[in-house]
C-alpha cells in the first residue's frame, strides 16, 4: 500500500490518478492523511497532474488549521492504492533480495527499477480500464453584504452572472442575519476538477461594491 516515491513522476502519477475520483486522501473531509501526504510532497504538482493539483492547492489553504484537522497521522505507506508498494518502508519483503534505494552492484540496481516498473504498469493497466467519473460537489454559498441598505436583487444578479465550465447555479434564498441585514445563501453544483472554492470567492468577492465576504456553508460529494 501506498503511492511509490512521490518525489518522483511515477510517484505522482499514481497520486494523481488516485484522486481522480477523491477530494481527500480518506474520507470526506480534510484530515491528517491528508496533511501526511501534503507534507512529503514538497512541493506543487505540475499542472498536468490537475487531480493532484486541484488537491494540493485545496489542502494549502488548511495550512494554518492542520494541526487541529481530524484524525492522527500514520506512516506514508499507510495511505495510497493497495496494490502499489510502499517506498517508505525499509523492511519490505522485497529487501531481502533486491536493494531498492541503490547498490553497488549494476544488476541489482537495474532489477529493482524493472521490478518497480511492472508494479506501477500493473497498477496503471487496472486505473485504465475503469470508468472515468466526472467528480462533482454540491455546494451551499453565504453570500453577506455590507449593510442593510445593499441591493440584495443586484447582488444575486452579480454573483449568477458567473459564468465557468463546470459551474451551475441553482436555488436560492435571503436569511436574517441581525439588524436588519440579510445574507444571500446560494446552491451551486461543480465540477471538481475545474472549480473550486477558491475560484469562487475571489469572482464573488470582486463585487466589493455589493458584497463582503463568502463563506461555504455546507460541501457535499455527489
Amino acid at each position: 500500500m501506498g503511492f511509490g516515491n512521490l518525489k518522483s513522476p511515477a510517484g505522482l502519477q499514481v497520486l494523481n490518478d488516485f484522486l481522480a475520483d477523491k477530494s481527500y486522501i480518506e474520507g470526506y473531509v480534510p484530515s491528517q492523511a491528508d496533511v501526511s501526504v501534503f507534507e512529503a510532497l514538497g512541493g506543487p504538482p505540475p499542472s498536468e497532474l490537475f487531480h493532484a493539483l486541484r488537491w494540493y492547492n485545496h489542502i494549502k489553504s488548511y495550512d494554518k488549521q492542520k494541526s487541529s484537522l481530524p484524525g492522527v497521522k500514520k506512516a506514508l505507506g499507510k495511505y495510497g492504492p493497495a496494490d502499489v508498494e510502499d517506498a517508505t518502508d525499509g523492511d519490505s519483503k522485497d529487501d531481502d533480495d533486491i536493494d531498492l534505494f541503490g547498490s553497488d552492484e549494476e544488476e541489482e540496481s537495474e532489477e529493482a527499477k524493472k521490478l518497480r516498473e511492472e508494479r506501477l504498469a500493473q497498477y496503471e493497466s487496472k486505473k485504465a480500464k475503469k470508468p472515468a467519473l466526472i467528480a462533482k460537489s454540491s455546494l451551499l454559498l453565504d453570500v453577506k453584504p455590507w449593510d442593510d441598505e445593499t441591493d440584495m436583487a443586484k447582488l444575486e444578479e452579480c454573483v449568477r452572472s458567473i459564468q465557468a465550465d463546470g459551474l451551475v447555479w441553482g436555488s436560492s434564498k435571503l436569511v436574517p442575519v441581525g439588524y436588519g441585514i440579510k445574507k444571500l445563501q446560494i446552491q451551486c453544483v461543480v465540477e471538481d476538477d475545474k472549480v473550486g472554492t477558491d475560484l469562487l470567492e475571489e469572482k464573488i468577492t470582486a463585487f466589493e461594491d455589493y458584497v463582503q465576504s463568502m463563506d461555504v456553508a455546507a460541501f457535499n460529494k455527489i
